[in-house]
């Protein structure tokens, strides 16, 4: 969704002379400097003018801003990089800070890109492209208000730039002004009729007012176009649009129960090759959702298939009941509440279970949906899970809440059921729940998500990630890690927050009472009429802090697009 600004940075040919350069005077150079030229054939070129070794300074500089462009086309983002990074050195220009901006946003690295296309700013006149870009960057980081800003800077120097009048939509959408979006989205298809992508950020739009009649037909006209004109804009990655088409329509399938379609849409989603994070954030949506959809009792996928493959799923274990969740209707407000402490194998926690019914039954009492676990053994708590997960996709605001022992592996969170027995040598994470798969399975940019963790009371697997380690690459720590990716390189999903009983990495208390400090507190506040969320967990902030004297300070990660009300005012 951007374009490459080349105009500033030519290649200058000039002392290429004599007859021993009169091939790449002839052939090289055209093809390593034209725009249109083909990937491989542009990367080829501008490696054999470098191997010349010729050129220096200002005109090596263009040669690797070249073969940047190149590589940025294959979406090899790290080659990109370091291309890009060779020529600043050797000469620093507008162009190719905005070629490396782009190429670290595209990996993620949002912090590096807003330095880049500040300085790209710099090193020349206003580019209503860099601030179309540097606005995408503030959209990836949930700053909707400064995406808007760079977005009309762009408009103002560009005012038939579809693609600022569709992200201005798609930031405006982010903040709850579907009305405001809706119009810059229509005007963005006015402007280009042919583009998929305002189509599919209107899928997004008619989603989120229901309308999925509407939502599907936009999805299906814009998989259409992806398909018979795949984007030639450089500057997008490879395949991200027809996957966000697919995405997109098959949420709206499933939003209105044609499980057949949206299953057909997921597969298409995972069997296409995904490059950026937001195509990879979008195949773990849509390996968590298939798997929902395709077997009710198979255990909730872990990462993202290979992209020419179907996702597989192990047989599933037999377990004891669990309870499900009641249906639910279109708006509802929902939750999932499990406390494990009858823990056989490792040290078992007192308090779990009273936190969470403590927390279920004030969640009941302000009119949520709450599907409740307690005490629950690996099977039992997947059903449960994928259950929520399912119903999830119809509610308004989804809850999850879990007491009990929690664990970071490789800086990724896991979740213990009660039957955990953990022994050397064995895949230890595959006996427990990854909270990245829950927040991936919530990821849909329409439902507000609350997820709430007192899991951190101590790391039981100490001994056991000691003992396997040295042969896995494993590497244990205390407490929960901060949730700063899924494990796929997507960044926490807009209109979420993530609550932890203390702060990553910390140790939380159980209690001496009947409940943890930390869920005693929440209890108490969370069904507070009128109290706005983030305001409710900073008073369990302070009451916690106040309990334990300074010993717990409880966490919170928030990428909420405004003001949410549990309890109704």
């Amino acid at each position: 969704m951007r374009r490459l600004l080349v105009a500033l940075c030519l290649l200058i040919v000039a002392p290429w002379s004599g007859p021993a350069f009169a091939q790449a005077r002839n052939q090289l150079g055209p093809l390593c400097t034209t725009e249109t030229t083909p990937a491989d054939q542009m990367v080829d070129a501008c490696t054999k003018i470098i191997a010349l070794k010729v050129f220096r300074g200002e005109q090596l500089a263009t040669v690797y801003f070249w073969r940047a462009v190149g590589w940025n086309k294959k979406g090899d983002y790290a080659k990109v990089i370091t291309d890009a990074t060779e020529a600043i050195r050797l000469r620093p220009s507008q162009a190719v800070y905005n070629l490396r901006g782009s190429a670290y946003y595209d990996k993620g690295e949002y912090e590096i890109a807003i330095a880049d296309f500040d300085d790209a700013l710099k090193f020349g006149p206003p580019s209503g492209i860099i601030f179309h870009n540097r606005g995408n960057v503030w959209r990836g980081k949930h700053d909707y208000a400064k995406a808007i800003a760079d977005y009309d800077m762009s408009i103002k120097a560009d005012p038939k730039s579809a693609f600022s009048f569709q992200n201005r939509g798609i930031s405006k959408e982010a903040l709850g002004d579907l009305d405001g979006a809706l119009a810059d989205i229509n005007q963005a298809i006015r402007l280009d009729p042919m583009l998929p992508q305002p189509l599919i950020n209107r899928t997004a739009i008619w989603r989120a007012k229901g309308d999925l009649d509407h939502a599907i037909a936009d999805g299906s006209e814009a998989i259409r176009l992806a398909k018979e004109r795949p984007p030639v804009n450089i500057m997008t990655p490879p395949n991200s649009v027809l996957i966000s088409g697919y995405i997109h329509r098959a949420l709206a399938y499933e939003a209105k129960g044609d499980y057949a379609h949206a299953k057909d849409d997921y597969k298409a989603t995972l069997a296409i090759v995904a490059s950026d994070a937001g195509s990879k954030a979008n195949q773990a949506t849509a390996k968590v959702r298939l798997s929902l959809l395709t077997d009710a009792s198979a255990p909730i996928p872990r990462d993202a298939p290979s992209p020419t493959t179907q996702p597989t799923d192990p047989a599933p274990q037999q377990a004891g009941p669990a309870p499900s969740p009641a249906p639910v209707a279109p708006g509802k407000r929902m939750a999932l509440v499990i406390g494990n402490g009858a823990y056989a194998h490792v040290k078992p926690l007192p308090n779990p279970p009273n936190d969470a019914r403590a927390i279920a039954k004030s969640l009941r009492d302000i009119g949520f949906t709450v599907s409740e676990g307690i005490d629950l053994d690996r099977a039992a708590m997947q059903k449960v899970t994928r259950d929520f997960l399912r119903e999830a996709a119809r509610a308004q605001v989804a809850v999850v809440y879990y007491a009990g022992h929690g664990v970071q592996v490789d800086g990724r969170n896991y979740l213990i059921p009660v039957d955990v027995a953990l022994k050397p040598g064995a895949n230890m994470t595959e006996a427990m729940i990854e909270t990245d798969t829950i927040m991936a399975g919530l990821d849909d940019q329409v439902r507000t998500n609350i997820l709430i963790f007192d899991a951190c009371r101590n790391n039981p697997m100490a001994q056991q990630v000691a003992s396997v380690g040295g042969n896995r690459g494993i590497e244990g720590a205390p407490g929960l890690a901060a949730p700063t990716s899924l494990g796929t390189g997507a960044t926490l999903g807009a209109g979420t927050l993530i609550a932890y009983a203390t702060a990553p990495g910390q140790v939380a208390l159980d209690g001496e009472g009947a409940n943890s400090p930390f869920s005693a507190a929440l209890s108490r506040h969370i069904g507070t009429p009128g109290l706005e969320v983030q305001q409710m967990l900073t008073r369990v902030r302070a009451e916690v802090v106040s309990t334990t004297k300074s010993k717990q300070v409880p966490w919170s990660n928030s990428s909420l697009l405004g003001e949410v009300y549990l309890a109704e005012k």
